[in-house]
């Protein structure tokens, strides 16, 4: 990473937003609970002349800026932590018991505060820019419940874009992909209902578990037979609830699965295959298969000109050599795909580092590295900039 490609006026605030990034990472909070945390972003960017909404999306903040009569950018950061221990032993470590920023949002609400200081001293755009500080990402919805409070309508934009660390590549390096970039994730629960009866007399019962693990192999068919061998599907059954004793055949049992596709059409066609075959296998043993399909997070799907715009102005400010360019999608997910679905925009990643700095994400060993902060913020800068000039 070559800290001569930060700004100037980003470097000079550097150290302040280090600390506030610290600030935030020692009191994390829960997605819909980040009421401290929408009061400090809120108050910084009042006081550096954002018009500023809060309570979008129950704790979500929206600060608008307005410089001329150009076209509207919004700019996402999420603010949630997550229900993990911290391991660090940092002097700023969690002091909330059992909670953390186990997933770098600490540094993403750093860094587009740092963007949003930085442009309002130097307003050196023409429209009008929307930072929009999210809640509840870690799989609550916080983007569906800001877009259900009238996020786009009340704050119009013309594209959006949002960036996420990604330990395991060079600190400070950027990544753009578009198409499909990060997975759908539906979570389905199979509630077996058999005939219960005494472990020693079994051809007198029908056994719930036996049924779901037939429906276990069953379901691994799915993506080895059913899913174009070149396509991403992932069915995991994560659990299986019956019975309190071994000598009684329960009358029912539950499973839970996480089901993740990397295009809508596979979404369809894993949802279809699960239920027919739950369905068919509790059917051939004389049980009852009920099953219900949650959809959670659709997938992420980068537009393609907003992402080439992206990685244009990376490129164009660091040359191709910072940029990560053997970059593939995820199967994890993320809920800004709800507001991608709604608006042109794209999902960027910066490198958090190897190493030392490249511990996993929702590790309790993570940390956000500070030296991705003036790089990310610069980069805001560059792109808001570019695309209100």
């Amino acid at each position: 990473m070559n800290a001569g490609h930060v700004l100037p006026g980003i470097a000079e605030i550097q150290d302040e937003m280090i600390a506030l990034r610290h600030r935030i990472h020692a009191h994390p909070e829960l997605g819909f609970e980040e009421f401290t945390t929408s009061e400090l972003v809120a108050g910084c960017l009042t006081q550096w002349g954002f018009q500023v909404t809060k309570g979008v999306g129950k704790t979500g903040v929206v600060a608008t800026l307005k410089n001329g009569e150009g076209r509207s950018l919004g700019l996402r950061a999420d603010m949630d932590a997550l229900p993990i221990q911290e391991t660090t032993g940092l002097p700023y470590a969690s002091r909330i018991d059992g909670v953390m920023h186990a997933c770098g949002h600490d540094g993403h609400t750093a860094t587009l505060l740092a963007a949003g200081k930085y442009l309002a001293q130097t307003r050196a755009f023409n429209g009008t820019l929307n930072l929009v500080f999210q809640p509840a990402e870690e799989g609550l919805g916080g983007a569906r419940k800001m877009l259900e409070d009238g996020l786009l309508e009340r704050f119009p934009c013309d594209a959006i874009f949002a960036m996420h660390n990604i330990p395991g590549y060079p600190a400070g390096h950027f990544g753009f992909y578009s198409g499909p970039f990060m997975a759908s994730a539906d979570t389905v629960t199979i509630k077996v209902i058999g005939n219960g009866g005494h472990g020693a007399v079994p051809h007198k019962a029908v056994d719930p578990v036996v049924v779901c693990s037939s429906i276990v192999m069953a379901l691994q068919s799915i993506v080895s037979r059913n899913v174009n061998p070149q396509e991403v599907a992932i069915i995991t059954v994560g659990s299986i609830r019956s019975g309190t004793a071994s000598n009684v055949i329960p009358s029912s049992a539950e499973m839970s699965l996480s089901v993740r596709a990397l295009t809508p059409e596979i979404r369809q066609l894993l949802e279809l295959r699960i239920t027919e075959l739950a369905k068919g296998q509790a059917a051939s043993y004389g049980a009852q298969a009920h099953v219900d399909y949650q959809h959670c997070h659709p997938v992420l799907i980068n537009h393609p000109d907003e992402t080439a715009f992206a990685r244009e102005v990376a490129r164009d400010w660091l040359g191709e050599g910072q940029l990560i360019n053997d970059l593939r999608p995820f199967t994890a997910s993320e809920d800004f795909a709800f507001i991608l679905e709604k608006c042109p925009g794209s999902y960027l990643v910066i490198g958090n580092g190897q190493g030392d700095s490249g511990c996993l994400l929702h590790n309790p060993g993570y940390d956000f590295n500070d030296a991705c902060l003036p790089m990310g913020a610069s980069y805001w800068v560059k792109l808001a900039e570019r695309f209100l000039s």
